[in-house]
């Protein structure tokens, strides 16, 4: 051979084993399991074989919209960074969310309400941040809860029963059923009123003493991530009996009293808010607060005057209490040519991705002054199976349309009892609908010791989640395209019928289905009731979790004609 032609051949020899030792040592020092080996292309279909693997020990906390990370990259004024930012489609984890060391199944209802276990949420930061205030305690293997706070010197039992003194209702008398507690902590003030039967939502955002939101989760109390910022909080128009902050560092005067305007929005007519911390009974407090006491009397009569201008009346302020009314009718408030800013467009209800505006909605105005605007809405519990307000003037269609949901949903969570063992005996606390309809399924799941977060789809063809609230239930809108605002195991049971087929032409539904798994407890359960096609469709996503199920036909109607739907059931979901 001439020495042209070894030259040649030398060279190529030369290249490959350059190549092959590159690509050697780039696999050498790429991490086992990086961002980019966790995303798998939405268009590349998965291949037969392959199983969705456990995320790195990092993500066993993770909440996409809330992440940390993400939140840096966005400005902190008026809170923004503290908002919703979702990762892009190509950037959704497509592995598992692990749990914990050491996780433990969560104490029963009612112990849980008192007790968690420390391996499930294993912060200390909290713990020593609050010490001085007794929020939360660890003993041994688990935390405590004794109801201390920042504004419950005396614990929270205290702070209720004064409460309880300047209110001009009585908790026990059914008016009150849902409240909304702004910065909530570990949702103390919503504990204690689980006593009188009120449902309470719990709200903060994601903040530095570690997953406030998930401690009160753990409890086996209704929480959520949100933030009083840019957005409206998820929740529709005129829906909560009461709203309340202690101390929860909402700047409710700013921005044209923008944070304000927006409690106004969810408050029913003749709802309460109740504000107690800076400034309320500034002359008293000033000192132990080390703020001037003419800041705060600049501060407090900025709040009074903006009360007025929305047509608030204060009804009470004694002790660290200040309660106001919203009015019941807007009358009087344009007969007294009161200079309330009324918005005069937007849906008062739109409350996804729905810039705030300065303003308040005008109410529906009665036939006269003394008539509530929308309607009377009964008392809990008889709120719970009448008709709502919302319902009544829409036609005998829509009301023979709920009464027949309230019907189908009792005779099918009967049947969901058989399924779950442990429905009845408290083996389940948070419950999830993640397409609440009208709430009958809600409703027919309140003889057990359990509590429902309804979920309406944003873009649902009934916006319902009025007509949920008017029924004394809670519950948020949502766009299953995207992550839920909460920590990952926070569910015990996660409920989903005919949500797959609303979104098996919007986004992948196995993004949802590993949100799932991010949202339901280890050996928690998960009901899929869908058409025969998408439920073979989800299957083999499930199949892929490793996700062990029973496949059931519906039940058919009455007259014995079936139905097109199955169930698929996951009991004790194995992590």
């Amino acid at each position: 051979m001439s020495s042209k032609y070894l030259t040649i051949l030398n060279i190529i020899i030369f290249i490959t084993s350059l190549f092959t030792f590159l690509y050697i040592i780039t696999c050498s020092f790429s991490p086992s399991l990086s961002s980019r080996s966790l995303q798998i292309s939405q268009k590349k279909s998965l291949p037969k074989n392959f199983h969705f693997e456990f995320c790195p020990t990092n993500f066993t906390n993770y909440c996409p919209c809330e992440d940390p990370k993400r939140q840096k990259k966005f400005p902190n004024r008026q809170w923004f960074r503290k908002e919703r930012h979702c990762p892009k489609t190509n950037e959704r984890l497509k592995c598992l969310v692990p749990k914990p060391k050491g996780y433990q199944n969560p104490f029963h209802w009612p112990m849980s309400k008192d007790n968690a276990w420390f391996s499930n949420v294993p912060f200390t930061k909290l713990v020593e941040y609050k010490k001085l205030q007794n929020w939360i305690r660890l003993e041994g293997d688990r935390f405590v809860f004794p109801g201390g706070g920042t504004s419950f010197p005396n614990g929270v039992q205290g702070y209720v029963d004064d409460l309880k003194k300047l209110l001009p209702v009585s908790f026990d008398s059914g008016w009150i059923r849902t409240v909304l507690d702004v910065g909530c902590g570990v949702a103390s003030f919503g504990a204690s009123l689980v006593e009188y039967d009120i449902l309470t939502m719990s709200i903060a955002p994601s903040d530095e003493h570690e997953a406030q939101v998930q401690f009160a989760l753990e409890r086996g109390l209704p929480a959520m991530l949100g933030v009083f910022s840019t957005h409206r909080l998820t929740f529709p128009s005129n829906s909560f009996d009461m709203a309340h902050c202690s101390r929860c560092l909402v700047q409710w005067t700013a921005y044209d009293g923008l944070h304000l305007k927006e409690i106004d929005r969810v408050l029913k007519p003749g709802g309460f808010w109740v504000l107690s911390g800076p400034p309320i009974n500034w002359r008293v407090n000033y000192k132990a607060w080390k703020t001037e006491s003419t800041v705060l009397e600049k501060q407090q009569n900025s709040l009074e005057e903006l009360a007025i201008q929305m047509c608030w009346q204060k009804v009470a302020e004694g002790g660290q209490f200040a309660i106001w009314q919203k009015p019941i009718n807007h009358i009087k408030c344009k007969q007294n040519l009161n200079p309330t800013k009324f918005c005069n467009s937007s849906n008062p209800d739109d409350g996804w991705y729905t810039k705030m505006i300065p303003c308040i909605f005008p109410l529906q105005e009665p036939k006269n002054v003394d008539k509530i605007s929308g309607g009377v809405l009964e008392k809990w519990p008889m709120r719970l199976n009448s008709l709502p307000p919302r319902l009544r003037n829409e036609g005998l269609t829509l009301e023979r349309m709920y009464s027949e949901d309230n019907r189908i949903w009792k005779k099918r969570v009967s049947n969901y009892e058989v399924m779950l063992k442990s429905l009845s005996s408290g083996g389940y606390r948070n419950v999830m609908d993640m397409n609440g309809g009208f709430g009958g399924f809600a409703a027919a799941m309140m003889k057990y010791p359990v509590w429902v977060m309804n979920v309406v789809p944003f873009d649902a063809k009934s916006d319902s989640l009025g007509v949920i609230y008017q029924r004394g239930l809670i519950g948020t809108y949502m766009d299953w395209c995207e992550p839920f605002s909460t920590y990952p195991r926070t569910y015990d049971l996660i409920h989903a019928s005919g949500l797959f087929k609303m979104y098996l032409n919007k986004c992948d539904i196995t993004d949802i289905v590993i949100e799932m798994h991010r949202i339901v407890r280890p050996e928690g359960s998960v009901i899929i009731r869908d058409n025969k096609d998408v439920i073979l469709k989800v299957k083999e996503i499930t199949d892929r979790m490793r996700w062990e199920g029973t496949i059931l036909e519906a039940d058919g109607d009455e007259n014995g004609s079936s139905h097109s739907e199955m169930i698929m059931v996951f009991n004790n979901i194995k992590y």
